[in-house]
C-alpha cells in the first residue's frame, strides 16, 4: 500500500462516464508506474487538487460548470509542478491552443489514439520530473522511451536506428508508409529521442480539416482578417514552440499552404492571416505520407522544392504483409497489453495454426488492423488458448485476401471503385464502422459520409 502512495497521480477529469473508464484503461498500461485517481467533474478535480499533490491532470475542456480552463489555473495556482494535458474536440481547438500560452503541457483532440493519450502523458510525467527537481534528466538521444516501434524484421531494425539518428539531429524528417503502418509512433519517438522531449509534440491532419480552414489553425489569424475573426487566434505552429509539429498525409496540402510551409522551413518564421510582420519560430517539422511523392511532383501537384526541405531525413516503413516475421512479435505484444488492460490473469495465446492464419492473411489495415483484431480477441474470448475457429471471419480463409479485389472487379468511375471497396471492407469487417475506417485510413465522420453519398448500408 505505501508503494501505491508513492506513486505520482494522475488525476482524470472527465464527466463522461464511459470515456472516463476509457482513458483510465488506457493509463493504467503506462511503463511508467502511476496511481490513477478519476473525477466526474471539475469541480471534484479542483477539491482533490486543493488537498493533494498531483503529477499530472487529464481534464476535458468542456465540461458543466468550471472548464478545463478553471482546473489549469487553479492547478497552475497550486504548484508541485503539476503538469495539464487537455482533451478537445475540433470546434474548441482554438480554446487549447490559447490554453498552452497559459501554461497547459498539451492538448489532444477527439476522438484520439490510445497511443497519443499514452506518449502524451508519460512527456507530461517526465516534465513534472524536471519541474520537481527529482533528479530526472532528458532523455538521451537515441532512447526513445515509452511505446517503442515493435517488430525482429531487418526493416523494423532499421527504422530503429534511423529513429535514433533523427533524435540526434535537429532535422526535417519525411515519413512515408501505408495507412496504419506506424508513421505517427515514429513521430513521437523520434520527438521522445530529442532534446525537443519536453516540449508540446502537437499533429495535425492535414487530410482531415477543410482547406479553407487548415492555414488559419497552422498560423492563426488577427482580427478583422476576414469576416467573423472577432478576435487574435494564435496557430497550431505558435503553440508547437520549442517543440515538434507532426503534418500527417502532407500530400493533401494545397499550393497555397504548402507555399506558406516552404517559407517556415526556410525562413523559421510564418505570417499570421491578417499581419503583415512575420512571426519567429522555433519548431522541427516532421511530416508523414501514404502517397508517392516523386509522382505527385512529376504530375504538379506538389512542390519540389518543398519535398526536399521535408526529407532531409526519410524513414520509409513497408507495409506490414511484407514483413511477416514482425506479426509473432506484434501479437504476443498486443496479446500481453490488452490482458493488462482487461485485468485478465494471463495473456491468451494462439495456437500455430491460428498464428499462421495470421501470417497469411494480406492485413489491408497493416498494423493497427492487426492491433484491432487482437484486442477484439482478447475481449470476445475468455479461452487461454485461441484456436483458428475463434478468429475472425476475414481470417479463418486468409488465402482469398492475397488476390486483388480488382482482379474480379471492372470499375467504370473512381466512385464506383471508392463505393466497392467501402462496401468491402464494411462486409469483411461485419459491418464494424470504426475498424473499416481505420483499414480504408479514413476518420468515421468520412466514412458516414460515403456511405451517404453512395447509398451504402453497413
Amino acid at each position: 500500500m505505501a508503494d501505491e502512495r508513492n506513486k505520482p497521480v494522475v488525476l482524470v477529469t472527465e464527466d463522461d462516464e464511459n470515456m472516463r473508464g476509457l482513458i483510465a484503461q488506457v493509463l493504467k498500461s503506462l511503463e511508467v508506474g502511476v496511481r490513477i485517481v478519476c473525477a466526474e467533474s471539475s469541480q471534484a478535480a479542483l477539491d482533490y487538487l486543493e488537498r493533494h499533490p498531483v503529477a499530472v491532470v487529464v481534464t476535458d475542456l468542456r465540461m458543466p460548470g468550471p472548464d478545463g480552463l478553471d482546473v489549469l489555473g487553479f492547478a497552475r495556482e497550486r504548484g508541485h509542478g503539476t503538469q495539464v494535458v487537455l482533451l478537445t474536440g475540433y470546434a474548441t481547438v482554438e480554446s487549447a491552443v490559447l490554453a498552452l500560452k497559459n501554461g497547459a503541457f498539451d492538448y489532444l483532440t477527439k476522438p484520439f489514439e490510445n497511443e497519443a493519450l499514452r506518449a502524451v502523458v508519460e512527456r507530461a510525467l517526465h516534465r513534472h520530473r524536471l519541474d520537481r527537481g527529482d533528479g530526472a534528466t532528458p532523455p538521451p538521444a537515441g532512447d526513445t522511451g515509452g511505446q517503442a516501434f515493435i517488430g525482429e524484421s531487418a526493416a523494423v531494425a532499421g527504422i530503429r536506428r534511423l529513429i535514433g539518428v533523427a533524435g540526434q539531429h535537429d532535422c526535417n524528417v519525411l515519413i512515408s508508409g501505408p495507412s496504419g503502418s506506424g508513421k505517427e509512433l515514429v513521430a513521437q519517438q523520434i520527438h521522445r529521442a530529442s532534446n525537443r522531449a519536453a516540449a508540446p509534440f502537437i499533429a495535425i491532419n492535414c487530410a482531415a480539416i477543410p482547406e479553407t480552414l487548415i492555414e488559419s489553425e497552422l498560423f492563426g489569424y488577427r482580427k478583422g482578417a476576414f469576416t467573423g475573426a472577432d478576435r487574435n487566434k494564435p496557430g497550431l505552429f505558435e503553440a508547437a514552440h520549442g517543440g515538434t509539429i507532426f503534418l500527417d498525409e502532407i500530400s493533401n496540402a494545397s499550393p497555397s499552404l504548402q507555399a506558406k510551409l516552404l517559407r517556415v522551413l526556410q525562413d523559421r518564421s510564418f505570417f499570421a492571416m491578417g499581419e503583415n510582420r512575420p512571426r519567429e519560430v522555433d519548431v522541427r517539422v516532421v511530416a508523414a505520407t501514404n502517397r508517392d511523392m516523386p509522382a505527385l511532383i512529376g504530375e504538379g501537384l506538389f512542390r519540389e522544392d518543398l519535398y526536399y526541405r521535408l526529407m532531409v531525413m526519410e524513414i520509409e516503413i513497408p507495409p506490414l504483409k511484407d514483413r511477416r516475421e514482425d506479426i509473432p512479435v506484434l501479437v504476443r505484444h498486443f496479446l500481453q497489453r490488452f490482458a493488462e488492460r482487461y485485468e485478465r490473469p494471463e495473456p491468451p495465446r494462439l495456437t500455430e495454426e491460428a498464428l499462421d492464419a495470421l501470417m497469411q492473411y494480406a492485413w489491408p489495415g497493416n498494423v493497427r488492423e492487426l492491433e484491432n483484431r487482437v484486442q477484439r480477441m482478447v475481449i470476445m474470448t475468455h479461452d487461454a488458448v485461441i484456436d483458428t475457429g475463434q478468429l475472425p471471419p476475414p481470417l479463418q480463409a486468409p488465402g482469398a485476401r492475397q488476390k486483388s479485389a480488382l482482379d474480379y472487379f471492372t470499375p467504370r468511375s473512381l466512385d464506383e471503385i471508392e463505393a466497392y471497396f467501402i462496401r468491402k471492407t464494411l462486409r469483411e469487417t461485419n459491418g464494424d464502422r470504426a475498424l473499416s475506417a481505420e483499414i480504408l485510413g479514413i476518420d468515421k465522420s468520412t466514412l458516414w459520409r460515403k456511405l451517404k453519398r453512395y447509398q451504402l448500408e453497413a
